[in-house]
Parts: structure tokens; sequence; C-alpha cells
């Protein structure tokens, strides 16, 4: 809403707003008329969760300081100056300060003999360039009410940080010095508040979908904006298998919109011209290169997939911020043609996962027969972490890792069909080979609501029956993932070239 500043009507900015617009003058719009078109992402919501839990760390560093907790933010404003006044040695979290009709809260603040020391917390392992950014917005408006400013700092988790267990999460937080390149960017900021306050008097911004929806995060209207932009091209050009910028812009310069338009000469990659046969013809590509390699293999055959966590405040002793750590795992194995048995392991989410993971997965997969997993390259690299981090089954962990087989590069090598659109991702490939294995009939569908359940499932305070259903729908998910793949390799098995 508009607040009068010294007798002027202003549009009511805070910093997020300011950096929405940075990111696209049409989200900040969105997010102010029409907040009902946002979708958050469980990515996004993840992320917050991350953020949060690094910020409540970086409060117990400072024992002493004072939290300005309430959400009316001139109710913030007013304790904020109390604070300052009553007790000008104590630090603050969450201290609100306006200027000009921009308000912010600051994660810390730290005072000091000549000024006060301004700290950002992200629950990121390194500084972006859109935290000093953020920085910069927080700086402006605090030094703008008189508060001097001797440093300003983005705090990140410490990556190689590991947690002692009983809450001591000393040494996670690693600040680092923005001072400079915060001050580099107050000259811009005054005409940013105006930029982004003019936007937000006009009607909505006629911005196209491009890289900003995605940069430096997925906007929440990316949905709306997309569905909006009506384009009748069924086969467009983006949908050329990682086809390079410049490539797929030529083509738009040569008149190019849709992938059946373009001469074969224009393709050089055999997956592009693959995509427009699929696209011409309406007929899927299927050769026999996977088929034989997979016919040849002896018995028995495992299908295994992994589902893993990856948080910035550490949970369980001895693991870092965003340590990847296997949680769950599923694997269909085939003793014999049609010959199938299903073992799974999920995690209680109360203790560190890893060596039961391990140890019940050594179990199940034993030392014979290939293991087939869509991304082999990830559960190869989590395989190896484990064995690094349980130095007992090194050896067989490492064994297992050796063992593996990537699904997904022999389904890039031998199959397309065009209602993928230019995607080999599991979720796409699947409904073209085995439609009645449907995600959107779970509750978890993807990876990342697989972190976010199981998240709910570590919380002390989830009860024991929505406990239960998470465990349920997680263990449903992981299964159909190695059903999938059985699915998958009994289909590329079927191309018979011979």
């Amino acid at each position: 809403m508009p607040t009068e500043i010294k007798g002027r009507k202003l549009h009511g900015l805070s910093k997020s707003k300011i950096m929405a617009y940075r990111q696209c003058p049409k989200r900040l719009w969105l997010q102010t008329f029409r907040p009902e078109l946002a979708t958050e992402s469980p990515l996004a919501r993840l992320a917050m969760q991350s953020g949060n839990r690094i910020g409540e760390a970086a409060r117990r560093l400072y024992p002493d300081g004072i939290l300005i907790d309430t959400n009316d933010l001139r109710a913030a404003l007013e304790q904020t100056r109390a604070a300052l006044a009553d007790h000008p040695e104590k630090p603050l979290f969450e201290a609100t300060f306006e200027h000009d009709g921009v308000l912010i809260r600051a994660d810390v603040l730290v005072p000091g003999r000549n000024g006060a020391q301004l700290i950002e917390v992200k629950g990121s392992s390194s500084v972006k360039d859109y935290h000093v950014e953020d920085a910069a917005i927080q700086a402006w408006v605090v030094r703008a009410t008189g508060l001097p400013l001797t440093s300003v700092q983005v705090a990140h988790a410490d990556r190689n940080f590991r947690y002692a267990g009983g809450g001591d999460y000393t040494g996670l937080i690693k600040p680092q010095e923005v001072t400079r390149a915060v001050d580099s960017f107050t000259p811009q900021i005054a005409g940013w508040v105006t930029a982004a306050r003019a936007t937000l008097t006009g009607a909505e911004p006629g911005i196209v979908c491009g890289p900003q929806c995605r940069d430096p995060y997925e906007c929440p209207f990316l949905k709306h904006c997309a569905a909006t932009e009506t384009d009748p091209t069924e086969f467009p050009i983006d949908e050329l298998y990682r086809a390079h910028p410049k490539h797929k812009a030529a083509l738009r310069a040569a008149g190019y919109s849709d992938i059946r338009q373009i001469p074969q000469h224009l393709l050089k990659s055999e997956k592009h011209l693959r995509i427009r046969e699929a696209a011409i013809t309406g007929r899927a590509y299927l050769d026999d290169v996977a088929g034989s390699q997979l016919r040849a293999a002896p018995y028995p055959r495992h299908y295994f997939d992994f589902e893993t966590i990856a948080v910035g405040c550490p949970v369980w002793p001895d693991t870092g911020p965003h340590l990847v750590i296997p949680f769950q795992w599923s694997c269909h194995t085939e003793t014999a043609p049609g010959v199938l048995e299903h073992r799974e392991f999920l995690a209680t989410g109360t203790e560190d996962p890893r060596r039961e993971c391990a140890e019940t997965l050594i179990a199940a997969l034993g030392d014979e027969g290939p293991i087939y997993a869509y991304h082999a390259q990830f559960e190869a690299l989590r395989l190896r972490e484990l064995a690094k981090q349980i130095p007992d089954f090194a050896d067989a962990l490492t064994g297992i890792a050796n063992r593996l087989s990537c699904l997904e590069k022999m389904t890039l090598a031998s199959y397309y069909h065009p209602d993928m659109h230019g995607s080999w991702s599991l979720k796409r490939v699947l409904p073209t080979v085995a439609p009645h294995l449907d995600y959107a009939n779970l509750a978890v569908r993807d990876g990342v609501l697989a972190q976010e359940a199981f998240l709910e499932v570590m919380e002390p305070q989830t009860g024991a029956e929505r406990r239960s259903e998470l465990r349920r729908h997680l263990l449903d998910y992981c299964g159909r993932d190695t059903e999938a793949l059985v699915h998958l390799a009994r289909f590329l098995e079927s191309a018979n070239a011979g």
C-alpha cells in the first residue's frame, strides 16, 4: 500500500521488493498487485527453511542479543529505536529501519564504538553477487537513518564446519566482508528505488519470459507468465536438446520457430536430427544399441535409486552444511527373467542415517550382478562419499559404485519419442514407455518433494500419524522410481535390430 513520507504519497517498498524489481519489473508488479498468481516452488520452500535455520544458528553466536520479535512493522520500528537507545551495546536481530518509504529488517546488527556491523545471513555455502546487492540496500537504508556502519558482511555456512552435537554451532557461520562491494552499489540504489516505484504506478509491464525468470532464482510467477504467452508452436526451437543459445538465436534469426521447419543441414547433432525426425513423423526412434547391452547382462540385475537430503544447518554429529546425505533407497532385483524382488530402506529421521543406509544397501546388492540407476553418476558419487565417511564399509561401497550402469545414457543413445519434447528426464521418458506408472497420483512426485517430506519426518513436533503418512508417501515414490527403471530396461531390450 502507498505510504506517506513528509507529505508525499509513495508506494511502500522493502528490500525484497527492490530485489524482485532487480530480477524483473513484472515480478515486482505482480507481487504487489496480483500476489494470488504466485506459485511457491518446493525448492524455494526448502531454501527458505535452510535460511531460517542458519539464521537461528547465527543468533546463538550472540547470546545477549535482542530480537525485534513482531510482524507489526510500525511496532518493529519503534522497538528498534528503543533498543538502540536503551541498550546501545547489545546486538539486535531483525532490527527494522525505514528511509524514503523503503523498509528493511537486518538479520544481525552488532554495535561498536564507532558504529555498527551489519551482517546479512544466508543459507548458501558462498556469497553470491545478488547477496551483495541485497546487503547494499540494507546498508543504504540504515546509513540514511543516521546510524554509521563500520562494516557490512554477508555470513554464509562454512562447508568445512562439522557439527559436534549438543547445539554447538560455533564456526558454522562464516562472515565475509563486503563493505567495499556494497559501497560500489550505493550510488545506484536511489535509482533502483525510483524505478521500482515507477513500475508500481503504471500498468503491468509487458515483459516476456526469458533468462530473468530463473536468474538468480526461479520467479514464483513463472507459470502464470508462461501460460499467458500464447505460442502456437508445437515443437519450439527450445526443445533442441542442450542446443547452444547462439545456435538457437541463429535459427530464429533465419526465420525458424518450429523444429519441423529447420533444414537437416542446419542441425549437426545426431540427437537434434532425431528430435526433428520424430517431430515431423510423429513416430518414436528406437534402436538396438541399449537393447543389445541389456540382453547380454547377467542375472541378478539390480535397479537402484537413492533419495538424499542436504541442509544448511547440520542436524547430526559429524555432518556439515549442505553435505548430501542419503536417507532412503529402493532396489528392484530381477533374479531371472520376469522374477522380481523389491527391497527398500527409509531412515527414521531421528538419527544419522548413513551407516544403516549403507549396511542395508550392501546386504541388498551383494557382490553379484549389474546395478542400473537412471542418472548413475549421482548414485556413484553418493556411494563414494559414503565410502570415505564409513571406512569399514569402504570396499563394499566402492565395489557397488563400480558395478553401476547409467540407464539415462542408454536411453539417450537409443530412444526418443516426440512426446518427450526434447527432454530425456525420467519423468518425460516414462509416460511414453509405461504410462500406467504415473507420478501424478503420488503425494510425493519428485526429489525436492521427497526432501521436504523427510524434513517434516525429522521434526520432533511431527505427530506419529503424520510421520507414518509421510513415510508411506516416501516409500511409494522411491519404489515407483525403481519400478520405472525395470519397465524402461524391458522396453529398451524389446528393440531388436536383427
